[in-house]
């Protein structure tokens, strides 16, 4: 099994990746296989609604997507963080989670009962809308969540602040091992 943590953050290390990484650290403590996918440094255009996806499995837009969505593929469990950027999530998960969706709607909905959930942070304010905004790519797309002690959210700015919002770490620890959790019970119900 292995869990993908996608980091839709432009700083390699920052805050939206010790979070993620605090609830891979949780997963990887169960035996799972994890690693981090850095959206920083990738080239990822937003859909444009050429439809090409309904005649072939893949995008017809040629960038670093042809790189990242097979490991998402590939994955039993998916983590989705953004930073918060003016109220919502950065356009760089954004443009993945688009494309990733269409291209999984038109071709058998691959990511069906595959397990996930979003994680974000802010320094202030936006957290709920953009937790909601990557969770309703979840739900329609039929993945299966498993809740935490609280919504996966932390609060930081400068890098490495997220550090010290204990409660934000503890429920990415808590969020990391429910998937853990999950994860082996659908194993075994197979």
């Amino acid at each position: 099994m292995k869990v993908v943590a996608v980091v839709g953050s432009p700083r390699v290390n920052g805050n939206t990746e010790r979070l993620a990484q605090q609830a891979l650290d949780a997963i990887a403590a169960e035996g799972i296989e994890t690693e981090v996918i850095r959206l920083a440094g990738l080239d990822i255009a937003p859909c444009n609604a050429c439809m090409a996806c309904r005649n072939k499995p893949e995008c017809s837009i040629q960038d670093d997507f042809q790189s990242v969505y097979p490991r998402m593929l590939e994955a039993d469990g998916i983590i989705l963080a953004s930073p918060v950027y003016f109220g919502s999530a950065t356009a760089n998960i954004k443009a993945l989670m688009d494309r990733a969706g269409y291209v999984a709607r038109n071709n058998g909905e691959p990511f069906t009962r595959k397990v996930g959930g979003p994680m974000v942070v802010a320094r202030r304010a936006g957290h709920n809308f953009t937790y909601a905004q990557l969770m309703y790519w979840f739900m329609i797309l039929g993945f299966v969540v498993p809740g935490s002690s609280y919504w996966n959210i932390a609060f930081g700015r400068q890098v490495g602040e997220v550090v010290n919002d204990s409660e934000g770490m503890q429920t990415a620890t808590n969020f990391g091992r429910n998937i853990a959790w999950l994860l082996k019970t659908l194993q075994k119900a197979l």
